[in-house]
């Protein structure tokens, strides 16, 4: 890609989804996410009625006198999208591939996240770190985590969830909202995801197209696993095939939502042949009656 395309690119991906964030998302992120948390801000002398879990015991035994910590409401919230480049995401016979939706979904997070006011960054994995930029607010700096989102060319082709999130774990101090996109095509890291969500706020957004859980009915057709290299060889005009393939991706997308549903994580799924957009909104509205109700 050119720098002119690249530029052409990233400038309709951002009229698109800031047209987006405008008309349908920028409501709804606000609802979910206005909470801040609260940052320490000073100590004072104890007052009758104040909460003795507040108590500094530290600060009170050096003053000998009883001081507690005051609190302030954080401003504003710190947004990492967190997106799966691996070679799976290539695929896709719908409206675009997998990366591409996970790319305008990505773009569509960090601009209501610099609507809101929030820092925002960006981390590109796949079986490896492919880049990390840390959050930051302003605009300028939302069209750098869009051009890089499209830029992307990454090194690995195969997913490694874990080793993500404990990068993720590692670099971000103070709680934030984690949004991973990916296609899950990978095992093994409930455990550790699960200690993430303990002091962040992990949202699960999984990319999929149609043709991943159905054949069409046409003739032989030759499949490949793009992280693996492994080929095959399938009878599309075979209905027991079809119906074989399709009890197997039933089998695999049961064991993803379990594997997902084990970290403790809410998982939202998003479909390459479906409106992305309708199904985001809903997802955020359910979740901001959730929390108004105090189910979270």
């Amino acid at each position: 890609m050119t720098p002119g395309e690249l530029l052409k690119k990233v400038q309709r991906l951002e009229i698109r989804t800031r047209k987006l964030v405008n008309q349908s998302l920028a409501g709804s992120y606000h609802s979910v996410f206005r909470g801040r948390g609260m940052e320490f801000a000073e100590v004072r002398e104890y007052q009758p009625g104040d909460d003795v879990r507040t108590i500094d015991w530290n600060v009170s035994a050096r003053m000998q006198q009883p001081f507690v910590k005051i609190f302030t409401e954080e401003r504003e919230l710190t947004v990492v999208v967190a997106v799966d480049t691996s070679a799976s995401g290539r695929f896709g016979t719908a409206r675009s591939t997998k990366q591409e939706l996970a790319t305008e979904v990505s773009a569509l997070l960090a601009f209501s996240a610099i609507r809101n006011n929030d820092r925002v960054g960006l981390l590109l994995f796949s079986d490896r770190i492919e880049k990390y930029v840390p959050p930051r607010k302003g605009r300028e700096h939302a069209l750098r985590v869009l051009r890089d989102l499209v830029a992307s060319d990454p090194r690995g082709v195969g997913t490694d969830i874990a080793a993500a999130v404990v990068y993720l774990r590692n670099v971000l101090k103070k709680r934030a909202v984690v949004f991973l996109v990916s296609d899950f095509q990978d095992r093994n890291y409930d455990a550790v995801l699960r200690t993430v969500a303990r002091k962040h706020d992990v949202v699960g957004i999984r990319v999929s197209d149609p043709r991943e859980s159905e054949l069409p009915p046409t003739g032989l057709v030759a499949v490949e696993d793009p992280e693996s290299g492994q080929r095959s060889i399938l009878d599309a005009g075979s209905r027991r095939v079809r119906s074989q393939y399709a009890a197997w991706a039933e089998r695999r997308q049961t064991e993803i939502r379990e594997t997902v549903g084990r970290s403790g994580i809410e998982l939202l799924e998003l479909d390459t042949g479906e409106d992305y957009e309708r199904d985001l909104v809903r997802f955020f509205r359910i979740r901001a009656r959730r929390a108004e109700a105090g189910g979270f």
